[in-house]
């Protein structure tokens, strides 16, 4: 028997698209592929070796095809989460690991406090 509990509140969207996280504590970039994403969260690929936890903090870096970066002015969608789920499961076999993140708010920027 199989048992699965629901914690996801938004809708999923299937989101085949290249990403990079910068992990701060290895002070770098891995680079992977989104799986799905929703409004509060994503699921993604990441190399074997990406030294993610559940409860680290990291930044998810969505890049934008070059019309849209002209049009919004930034070449990349950069949002701040937390690893909720790290699945392991046949990464030998896909030497990458499934990795749930959860969106967080931005910080306030320092300028907003004076």
């Amino acid at each position: 028997m199989v048992c699965a509990f629901e914690q996801r509140h938004s809708q999923r969207s299937t989101v085949r698209w290249p990403v990079s996280v910068w992990h701060p504590v290895a002070g770098k970039f891995f680079n992977g592929k989104s799986i799905n994403v929703s409004s509060d969260g994503a699921l993604i690929l990441l190399p074997l070796r990406a030294p993610v936890r559940e409860g680290q903090q990291v930044e998810i870096n969505f890049p934008r095809a070059e019309t849209l970066a002209n049009e919004k002015g930034c070449a990349a969608r950069i949002k701040p989460a937390r690893v909720v789920r790290v699945e392991r499961t046949n990464a030998i076999a896909t030497a990458a690991v499934k990795v749930a993140l959860e969106f967080q708010p931005a910080p306030v920027p320092v300028e907003e406090f004076f």
